[in-house]
């Protein structure tokens, strides 16, 4: 892109006047974006959130709010007592739940003194039982086991789900490059890039020069990501994804990539590699490992990890996968729906359905405030063209930190994809361009636009009010909207 180009973002509310601000002005000083707490960014989200991280505190009563607080209260004297009796009396596991890691199927919240923590999630899945939504297995607050068996209704979402990705095709570039959606998934692409960059940079700077560096990828689909840990010259690569054509596609690629490696004239070899099929929230991963004894530095889960929000165990078998093979001090990372942003849009919209001409998401019945979701189970159907059709779930955010906490991870930050965007665009300005993130507007002669030219009126207000402006970079108001359904989190292993 030339140097006259700027790059700018079309805003969530249609104000012109803020996407402005959204500007990445080469030669100038962007607006400095500091990481904030996913919970900190209310403006038009003030539903299902807290300041918190540790409350949960969706929209009910003050006095159930009130009980809610007790029970709490209660758990973290009893968690504060706990550790301090562990110190003297129990011998330290290996294990980030307290247990021996070969006790397979077992987990902390079947265990006596988790009973007040249980106690909170009866008191806080009350209105689960009032819900439009149904109760899952597993939301009675009783915690199951991550061995306990799926129910039918359970087992038909998971082959719903694998059978989708197993059967979307496989498309060359020339036929990527037609999308409607091209640029939002290079959009997609950029941040993922950018955010496995940042964790493969922090992980080489806590280890000696030439040390190996093991990475598990939890939801790999066709290998997306194959080229990424390639450019960050990680060791090995464990990836994993329940569709078993993808994985298949997955492994082609990546055998592939090594056939080209071993033809460049500066041959360096590429990572070694495993790839397995498995339901990441019902299968243990240890298991399948070809070392069992093997410690990950990175654990990465794109796109992927809504789905163990189906229900309360599976939540904990993906948590258990990401966590019992992790070091301490390495780092666990994602991207998945942001549930703030998605419940404020359909309670905006005032029924069970919000989207435009890129994607849609449709609940089975409308969500009010009257009736909050369900912590787990909270299904809603998201098409986007050409790339997803199927079922999905929310994450309850405040419950997907206290769950990572048990499992010995520490919370680090979770970001919406435009704060993300923010933060890193200006280190991330050169790969901007070279991946074709953003779109140029207005188009070259031989590039028509992607989407209609209505859906550009934030570009062309930058450019009427600043005339040295030639041409800029940006997307469509309906790939935004997409895009930021979307945030980031992280999670540091902590020591035993």
């Amino acid at each position: 892109m030339s140097g006259h180009n700027r790059y700018l973002v079309p805003d969530d509310e249609e104000r012109a006047r803020e996407a402005v601000n959204s500007i990445l002005a080469l030669g100038d000083d962007p607006p400095h974006s500091k990481p904030q707490n996913f919970y900190e960014d209310r403006s038009d989200e003030q539903t299902w959130t807290s300041e918190n991280p540790n409350e949960v505190e969706p929209s009910y009563s003050q006095a159930e709010r009130d009980k809610d607080r007790r029970a709490q209260s209660s758990f973290k004297s009893h968690d504060r007592s706990r550790s301090r009796s562990r110190s003297r009396s129990r011998p330290r596991s290996r294990s980030p739940l307290g247990t021996n890691p070969e006790e397979d199927g077992t987990t902390r919240t079947e265990r006596d003194e988790d009973k007040p923590i249980q106690e909170f999630n009866k008191t806080r899945d009350r209105s689960r039982s009032r819900s439009p939504h149904g109760t899952k297995q597993g939301d009675d607050g009783n915690a199951p086991t991550t061995s306990q068996s799926a129910s039918p209704e359970q087992k038909t979402l998971c082959n719903v789900v694998a059978a989708h990705y197993n059967n979307v095709p496989e498309t060359g570039l020339d036929e990527r490059s037609k999308s409607r959606i091209l640029y939002l998934r290079n959009f997609n692409n950029w941040i993922k890039s950018m955010l496995i960059d940042e964790y493969i940079t922090k992980v080489r700077e806590s280890k000696p020069r030439g040390s190996t560096l093991r990475v598990l990828d939890m939801g790999c689909g066709k290998g997306g990501d194959l080229f990424k840990w390639r450019q960050g010259k990680i060791t090995h690569l464990v990836a994993a994804d329940i569709a078993a054509t993808s994985v298949e596609q997955c492994k082609e690629r990546y055998n592939d990539m090594r056939q080209r490696a071993q033809r460049e004239r500066n041959f360096n070899p590429i990572f070694s590699a495993q790839f397995i099929v498995a339901n990441c929230t019902k299968d243990r991963l240890r298991h399948k490992y070809e070392d069992v004894t093997m410690q990950f530095d990175l654990v990465s889960c794109q796109f992927a990890f809504h789905y163990c929000f189906e229900s309360l165990p599976q939540a904990e078998c993906m948590m258990r996968n990401a966590s019992e093979c992790l070091r301490p001090g390495g780092f666990f990372f994602g991207s998945c729906p942001n549930a703030n942003a998605i419940i404020s849009r359909v309670r905006k919209a005032g029924g069970k359905r919000f989207g435009n001409d890129v994607f849609s998401v449709e609940f089975e019945t409308p969500v009010d405030e009257e009736e909050p979701p369900p912590l787990f189970g909270a299904q809603y159907n998201f098409h986007m063209e050409g790339v997803v059709d199927c079922p999905e779930f929310l994450v309850h955010f405040p419950t997907f930190i206290r769950l990572a906490s048990r499992f010995g991870l520490k919370f680090i930050g979770c970001e919406p994809f435009q704060a993300f965007y923010e933060r890193m665009k200006e280190n991330g300005r050169g790969l901007l361009g070279r991946m074709q993130a953003l779109e140029t507007y207005p188009p070259f002669p031989d590039q028509p636009l992607m989407g209609p030219l209505s859906q550009y009126e934030h570009a062309d207000t930058f450019l009427n009010t600043n005339k040295q402006v030639n041409r800029l970079g940006t997307l469509s108001k309906a790939e935004w909207e997409a895009a930021t359904l979307y945030c980031i989190f992280v999670f540091e292993k902590e020591s035993s």
